[in-house]
């Protein structure tokens, strides 16, 4: 079993905060929906920072300025067992380009790497869990639509954005 160690900024670090998205989400022209443990949501929402593939630029070079971002977490941890299956952050893509960290992360057998970034407008919010809105959502009303996120960000409609922005924002269950 490998061992993944992602490498946070020091305790006194100042977090990230955009200023918040008030009861809906901003309109996007485009969204996108990333898969990382709800650990790791958090840590992203509380520095404003995303990162995903462990730590590969490939899938954040597709993330324009503006675009919606929303993180489903399919477990609490990276490794549990345990399914949570909830979408835990929202978002809107604060920069033009990824950028390196400025710290590295142990990635196992992979080596210390430094992981590729983008800045990304967090808004506060509540997770939601996936099964109170399947039925309304564009993204799972296809098969197996879960198997596309083993590639760490898929498309997601804007109208889903919107959906899951505003039952995150307003939307019942205790804030993360």
């Amino acid at each position: 079993m490998r061992s993944h160690q992602t490498v946070i900024p020091p305790e006194d670090a100042e977090p990230l905060r955009a200023e918040p998205f008030g009861d809906e989400p901003v309109p996007v022209e485009r969204a996108w929906l990333g898969m990382v443990s709800a650990e790791h949501a958090r840590l992203a929402s509380r520095y404003g920072w995303i990162q995903l593939n462990h730590g590969a630029r490939r899938n954040l070079v597709r993330l324009r300025r503006g675009d919606g971002f929303v993180f489903y977490s399919p477990t609490e941890r990276m490794g549990d067992r345990a399914k949570l299956r909830a979408f835990t952050a929202l978002g809107r893509v604060a920069d033009d380009e990824p950028h390196l960290a400025e710290e590295a992360m142990d990635m196992g057998a992979r080596g210390i790497v430094r992981p590729w970034r983008r800045s990304v407008d967090f808004a506060e919010v509540r997770p939601v869990d996936l099964h109170t809105v399947t039925h309304d959502l564009a993204l799972t009303r296809e098969r197996n639509w879960g198997y596309g996120l083993r590639l760490g960000l898929l498309p997601l409609a804007v109208e889903d954005y919107a959906l899951l922005g505003a039952a995150m924002l307003r939307g019942p269950g205790p804030a993360s």
